[in-house]
């Protein structure tokens, strides 16, 4: 599925010029929704951006500031960690190399430690969270290249 980057940016840009918190557009088998009071939003002042593609029946939420790469998001709700355990080494580094299934962060949910695999081969592009951050469903944690 490729993407229409300028449909996006001018669809977000609509939110501010006509003091807007969510914005629909339809197309075919493809549907744009951009919002600013989305709880899938984690970056204030930055709309989310959610694309279904009816047609692949698959739904995906990025942000409109970055549409390229990757996302691998969290499966739970939880604390995230970089590393096995505090010291440790941390499971991915910026500008490194993953398989699909590598351990990329533990997601801890009800004193249970929830292994987190990537989705995809890449190179990590940016780790979306701190360590010991919460973290919400869906919420973006890495980002490939």
């Amino acid at each position: 599925m490729k993407i229409n980057k300028k449909i996006i940016q001018e669809l977000s840009e609509y939110l501010d010029e006509f003091n807007l918190t969510e914005l629909e557009y339809t197309d075919k088998d493809i549907k744009i929704k951009v919002s600013k009071s989305n709880k899938q939003n984690f970056n204030p002042g930055v709309p989310s951006v959610q694309i279904e593609n009816k047609s692949a029946n698959r739904e995906t939420i990025l942000a409109a500031s970055d549409v390229s790469g990757i996302k691998i998001t969290s499966p739970i709700i939880g604390t995230a960690y970089h590393a096995p355990e505090p010291g440790a080494k941390k499971f991915v580094e910026v500008g490194k190399k993953i398989k699909k299934g590598d351990t990329v962060m533990i997601i801890e949910a009800m004193k249970t430690m929830n292994h987190v695999p990537s989705t995809a081969d890449g190179i990590v592009k940016e780790i979306c969270v701190e360590d010991g951050q919460a973290v919400e469903f869906g919420q973006p944690i890495i980002i490939l290249k």
